[in-house]
């Protein structure tokens, strides 16, 4: 029987995190290649520190003799998402930071066993297994405390950046333990939140005075009670932040990235990659198939595994646990979703419509759990499955 009564734990980090703005500029780069090719193949990675970014990767085009022209926007592509994020400090500006630019042409020998040709279809872009999750403890159906410490640093950067409090800064985190009472979500036992600021002389108590509102408005009422610990700022002054004050790299907040420790990891990272590459377009639609199982009413609480072999089209396996929540045996879920869906890579990409420039938008705060947008942007999110899963189970 699964645990009923706990605390569990998930952090978030802000866009100004350095990892999260070297994701940023990843996925900036792969939406200029999309809006000018929508089948283009990119990996970029991005690498960040004190008044320096490089990018590096693989660009594959149809006409190769183009990747010239548009390496030449790629510089200015940087220096847009790190005006954005709101960094202006002396050691790392917008203006003034040097951006080195490595990208080239993708490996043929990669390519081969991607691209499609007579008698064989397009195949994924590498081996591994992807996972995704859906639970109903929160209208987003996703897991709470990921959920809420994603959207006091959402409310944070909002206020941050409409003037509303001029003395926050770009880096930030924040942690949340969540109290489960019968299997649900009733509070939040500790909150953390660590934020850049402006002033050395801000102590603690003045950040807390700060941001404390914000997180109030944000979380469930009657989530914070006088027993609820606070550690705001706890390590005192976090006056130099971002890339000045820790190195970042693209792909490595994988956790933050999806559920927050509450479902299982392939251990692919998403940011950069374009949708051939199952790392990102697999757990995008093992989502997708997680939140139309629950969405449906068929659980309450569902994981999917997907896995795939490069070069390879269809997946070698569909696993399915609803953890004793199913309303038909796990195994029948498995067998809809492989009629219900297209699992290949390029039926995902159809069926989602990834060959969009959509995913800048989803370098911070999560790629699970938002509102799917009108010119397609997660389009994971959309729970119009559900229906034609329940006909096959």
């Amino acid at each position: 029987m699964t645990r009923q009564n706990y605390t569990f734990t998930s952090e978030s980090v802000s866009e100004g995190h350095p990892d999260k703005l070297c994701d940023r500029i990843s996925d900036a780069v792969l939406d200029a290649f999309l809006r000018e090719e929508p089948e283009a193949r990119v990996a970029a990675e991005t690498f960040a520190t004190t008044n320096q970014v490089v990018i590096g990767g693989e660009v594959g085009l149809s006409d190769q003799s183009k990747l010239t022209e548009y390496m030449g926007r790629i510089e200015d592509i940087a220096r847009a998402c790190i005006k954005d994020i709101g960094y202006e400090q002396d050691k790392f500006h917008h203006a003034t930071c040097k951006i080195t630019n490595l990208l080239h042409e993708q490996s043929a020998h990669i390519a081969q066993g991607v691209d499609s040709s007579a008698g064989k279809d397009e195949g994924a872009g590498d081996q591994g297994i992807m996972f995704g999750f859906a639970t109903d403890e929160t209208e987003a159906l996703m897991p709470a405390p990921i959920h809420y410490a994603h959207a006091i640093l959402r409310r944070l950067a909002e206020v941050r950046k409409d003037g509303t409090e001029p003395t926050l800064r770009p880096d930030a985190k924040s942690q949340l333990s969540v109290i489960y009472e019968g299997g649900k979500p009733v509070g939040v036992s500790s909150i953390v939140l660590s934020t850049q600021h402006s002033d050395e002389s801000q102590t603690s108590d003045d950040i807390r005075a700060i941001v404390e509102p914000y997180i109030r408005e944000v979380l469930p009422s009657g989530w914070i009670t006088e027993a609820t610990e606070w550690w705001v700022n706890p390590t005192g002054t976090f006056v130099i932040g971002g890339p000045d004050g820790d190195a970042g790299l693209t792909g490595r907040k994988i956790i933050v990235d999806t559920y927050g420790g509450a479902a299982p990891h392939g251990g692919g990272a998403f940011s950069g990659k374009d949708p051939t590459k199952v790392d990102r377009s697999a757990a995008y639609a093992a989502r997708y198939l997680a939140k139309n199982v629950v969405a449906s009413g068929m659980a309450k609480k569902c994981t999917i595994q997907l896995s795939y072999a490069i070069g390879v089209s269809k997946p070698l396996s569909i696993y399915c646990d609803t953890f004793g929540t199913g309303e038909v045996p796990d195994q029948q879920i498995e067998k809809a979703i492989d009629q219900c869906m297209d699992l290949t890579p390029r039926g995902i990409r159809e069926h989602l419509q990834l060959n969009k420039p959509i995913y800048e938008r989803t370098a911070a705060y999560g790629h699970f759990g938002r509102a799917p947008d009108a010119d397609g942007g997660f389009s994971w999110e959309n729970i119009d499955l559900g229906e034609a899963l329940k006909k096959a189970v």
